[in-house]
């Protein structure tokens, strides 16, 4: 309830701004915005779901400030000319009605820019890429700095005009303002560098100008890295010492990381809630000023934690107000039950995102658009719905179905509802993964139309009895095998020393702590292959890698790209690329070099983790039972083909359209 967190659900003022509650929705980008660089009728209904939900402030994702040398991103908003103005005054007109506060966060790109986007050589402090293997910029003049400050003041003009609340300005995050900041990718000689003062100088000149722009009266906040997390970049320390040259600023967000260190940026799934807190209360304790904090906050209790010790005076949630919009309103009523929490993969707010180019997606939450707008919907007709398989596909399905009205039975030979999802939890680093499974279980056991059989084995008839229109398969994925030598026979066996990622996960509990010497030889290098390689090298044991693929971890989205990497390194782990397995023995395995030569790899624990193939026993019978019938037979997720969690979700959300194709819920 509101009362149990009383420092949460105050009010916070900061010049003229009041803010209802002390939660603020950090900027994301979303690639939701219009290729022209407006804000797209969509990109509105997703910030508006949020305000609806309760959140005190919104941070608008970064907005373009000088087209094209400042842009980052294919789709990015932009605030560098009127044209833009309405449309983002329909966006902060819709959150005012919702109650919530809104700014923008303005930013110019430098170096992260790309020469093949914008059609010139980027822009920055020196002749340094911002981040490993990317582009060379050119030095910025004075004259182009004078610039870039102008057309910062031009746009907070803008956006006070559009009737943003405050402005913040990105000074983080291997940026322009951060490429100054940070001694890692400023070398210049003059006025702008050096000293913790004149590499502070450009932020100055732009918090100045943003000041002559807005007023008094508008709040300014300022993103930064409180650590650079970065060899040579600045520590908290060194961050510190050049706050007071920025006067200007109200407030301080603040963040992690260079883009080299992007898992510090976008916190891996093992960062505690509010592990960044501490730089929060560093700065606010050496400043005199507010703060904001972020970092994996999910729990409510870790929020009023924060909040009330004085780690910072705003919590900032950028994923989980993505996974789930009314976190203040569940929490303020007492629903934390009810939270739809982010479980911190980083598959479809930075992999699909960052990694693919595509609109931003929710692994845990299929529709970031209109969230649980469908629930308003019934069906017109009565309509039975059965799903076999209760992993987070089968079960997002099967609460879907009886949400809108079907009379829906859920069938799972486990235990319990979650099936993969849970299991990979088992890791401790993949812990969070088990709040997905555990809220769909406590979601479904809330719907009165919705019988879930656990420990129940589904069979044809045990399916036609209950009549069903449609018939969900949602029967999941197994390790995939492949006609290897000793593959088959050896792996998993009783007693032996050759294991599926399945059997891993069953007995994780038996792998001692301390496995110094023991020698652990993984057999693929993708996902799963990676979560071994850091159990295991956390423990001390001898870690090999091998894969056909010339790299590991190469469908990991960027954030576990960047922990992989630094892992492999400190575990010391002997990587084998374009390496086959070739025969599995007792207590090796032989391998295909790239060189055509065998190398055979003996072991004290053996694994094999060479991806999952699609389960469905039941789905041909199932087929062939209801043809001809009316009855819908519709497979999903991993039963379908193994991938990601995010598509299984998706799709089992997806049984309303299928609701509505087959004439049960009008559309």
């Amino acid at each position: 309830m509101k009362e149990d967190y009383p420092t949460t659900f105050s009010p916070f003022t900061l010049r003229r701004m009041t803010v209802r509650n002390r939660i603020v929705m950090c900027p994301m980008g979303s690639n939701l915005a219009k290729a022209s660089g407006e804000i797209s009728d969509d990109h509105i209904s997703y910030y508006a779901q949020r305000a609806k939900g309760g959140t005190g402030l919104l941070i608008l994702e970064n907005v373009c400030i000088d087209y094209p040398m400042a842009s980052n991103g294919t789709s990015q908003l932009r605030i560098d000319q009127d044209c833009f103005m309405p449309a983002l005054y329909r966006l902060t007109d819709t959150v005012h009605k919702w109650g919530a506060k809104m700014s923008v966060q303005l930013n110019h790109a430098g170096a992260a820019t790309m020469q093949s986007r914008i059609g010139h050589q980027p822009i920055s402090a020196s002749d340094v890429p911002s981040k490993p293997g990317g582009e060379v910029p050119r030095p910025m003049t004075r004259d182009e700095i004078m610039h870039v400050v102008e057309k910062f003041g031009e746009a907070a003009r803008r956006a006070i005009a559009c009737g943003f609340d405050c402005v913040e300005i990105h000074g983080g995050h291997s940026y322009l303002l951060s490429q100054f900041l940070s001694p890692v990718t400023n070398h210049r000689t003059d006025e702008f560098g050096g000293s913790p003062e004149n590499r502070a100088r450009f932020a100055r000149l732009v918090t100045e100008e943003v000041r002559r722009a807005v007023g008094p009266n508008v709040p300014i906040l300022m993103r930064i890295c409180g650590d650079e997390f970065t060899e040579g970049g600045n520590t908290l320390d060194d961050t510190i010492a050049y706050l007071p040259y920025l006067p200007e600023v109200d407030l301080f967000d603040v963040s992690a990381g260079l883009a080299g260190a992007i898992s510090k940026q976008i916190d891996m799934d093992f960062y505690p809630d509010g592990w960044r807190s501490y730089m929060a209360r560093a700065v606010r304790e050496a400043t005199g000023k507010p703060t904001m904090t972020m970092g994996n906050f999910r729990s409510p209790a870790a929020v009023e934690r924060a909040l009330a010790t004085g780690d910072a005076d705003l919590v900032g949630m950028g994923r989980g107000l993505i996974a789930e919009p009314q976190w203040c309103r569940k929490v303020a009523e007492g629903r934390e039950d009810d939270l739809r929490k982010c479980i911190s993969c980083n598959i479809g707010c930075a992999g699909h995102r960052i990694g693919l180019n595509q609109p931003i997606r929710c692994t845990v939450n299929p529709d970031l658009i209109h969230n649980d707008e469908y629930r308003s919907r019934t069906v017109a007709k009565p309509c039975n719905v059965v799903v076999v398989g209760g992993g987070t596909a089968g079960a997002e399905a099967a609460c879907t179905a009886a949400e809108v009205g079907c009379t829906t039975v859920l069938i799972e030979k486990e235990d319990r509802i979650g099936g993969l999802n849970r299991r990979i939890a088992a890791i401790p680093e993949k812990a969070r993964m088990r709040d997905f499974p555990t809220y769909l279980e406590h979601h479904a056991a809330k719907l009165h139309n919705l019988a879930v059989l656990t420990g129940t084995e589904a069979t044809v008839p045990l399916v036609a009895a209950f009549k069903p229109d449609i018939v969900v398969n949602a029967t999941g994925a197994h390790p995939l095998e492949l006609p290897i030598p000793g593959l088959k026979e050896l792996v998993d066996a009783p007693g032996g020393r050759v294991s599926s990622a399945f059997r891993m996960l069953d007995e994780i509990d038996s792998y001692p702590d301390d496995m110094t010497g023991s020698r652990v030889v993984v057999i693929g290098g993708a996902a799963t292959g990676m979560d071994m390689m850091g159990f295991f090298g956390a423990r001390g044991a001898e870690v090999t890698v091998a894969d056909l693929a010339p790299a590991f971890g190469m469908q990991l989205d960027p954030c576990s790209k960047n922990d992989v990497a630094e892992k492999l390194d400190r575990y010391r782990v002997r990587k084998l690329y374009h390496t086959g397995l070739a025969e599995v023995r007792p207590h090796s395995f032989v391998v295909t070099m790239p060189d055509g030569t065998t190398e055979e790899l003996p072991f004290d624990y053996g694994f094999v983790a060479m991806g999952m193939r699609s389960y469905n026993p039941l789905l041909a019978d199932l087929e062939e039972r209801f043809a001809g019938t009316g009855t819908l037979v519709y497979n999903i997720g991993d039963s379908l083909r193994a991938r990601q969690i995010v598509h299984g979700t998706e799709e089992g959300r997806n049984i309303l359209r299928v609701l509505e194709a087959q004439g049960f819920l009008p559309a």
